[in-house]
């Protein structure tokens, strides 16, 4: 199960190697992080997505992280509304006869394309994870020569309480 991480940290040398180091030796897949600075001098911001194999291993996850010197806060921000992007680069093979097809594609994934050359565009989408997959679909047969992803970012929307876990063992059917 895909969880999406949000953490706090310091903005120091080793942070994210330690971060990652800690999650790997726990046998943690990280799906994609992003990192960056923030709207306060010295702090970062981080967003994994993470395969976790089982509710009680989510616990144990964000736990770890909090131990972490240089971690302030960890957020499991998944069940949140939320709001996510991720920005992609597609290299895709076109001449002057399927550019204009391409452009037909891509219009409706509000992408853009960057640069032309004799045998190739880059294109230029940003959106949920599912819209660049679908994009990406869409180009494979006009040759995808390379394409790169910068993983997701997310916030929670707006403010909203935090979330109490419920314990169903307590209750009488």
């Amino acid at each position: 199960m895909q969880r999406i991480i949000t953490a706090t940290v310091q903005n120091s040398s080793g942070v994210l190697n330690r971060i990652t180091g800690m999650l790997s030796k726990r046998a943690f897949n990280i799906e994609s992080i992003t990192v960056g600075t923030s709207e306060t001098a010295g702090i970062s911001k981080m967003t994994f997505v993470v395969d976790v194999p089982d509710e009680n291993k989510i616990e144990q996850l964000t736990k770890q992280l909090n131990k972490q010197i240089d971690v302030l806060k960890v957020n499991d921000i998944t069940d949140y509304s939320i709001v996510a992007r991720e920005l992609a680069l597609i290299k895709v093979g076109s001449t002057s006869a399927t550019r204009s097809e391409i452009q037909g594609i891509i219009e409706p994934f509000r992408a853009r394309v960057l640069d032309i050359s004799r045998d190739s565009m880059i294109i230029e989408v940003t959106g949920k994870p599912d819209k660049i997959d679908a994009l990406a679909d869409l180009l494979r047969p006009y040759g995808i020569i390379e394409l790169k992803r910068t993983g997701v970012t997310a916030f929670r929307r707006g403010k909203q309480p935090a979330r109490q876990i419920q314990d169903f063992s307590t209750l009488s059917i």
